[in-house]
């Protein structure tokens, strides 16, 4: 995993994202999705770049899928920025990084 981004799961989901005490990107992949691992260099940069003001985090749903199922997850990558323990925005898909700042603006 990479410096700055944080691996959780169906266990470690409502500490680590819902009750976070600032805003929360959390990346549900997994490892046999390409577009996961075309976006996953992207995502590290922006966890260099905004790390202090945002948490990162990677949610693998081969490993944990019941938080998936809970919000819908249908397809993957997808991104969803939670704020005070509710979804503030999400993406699906690979998307530009300007499209990710943006989002990532947004919920600060």
């Amino acid at each position: 995993m990479a410096e700055g981004i944080l691996e959780v799961n169906d266990g470690s989901f409502e500490s680590e994202v819902l009750k976070a005490d600032k805003p929360v990107l959390v990346d549900f992949w997994a490892p046999w999705c390409g577009p996961c691992k075309a976006i996953a260099p992207v995502i590290e940069e922006l966890a260099a770049a905004f790390g202090g003001k945002i948490k990162f985090t990677k949610f693998n749903v081969d490993e944990s899928p019941i938080t998936p199922g809970k919000y819908g997850i249908r397809a993957i990558p997808t991104l969803i920025f939670f704020k005070e323990g509710k979804v503030a925005d999400q993406i699906t898909g690979m998307v530009a990084k300007s499209k990710l700042e943006e989002s990532i603006n947004k919920v600060l």
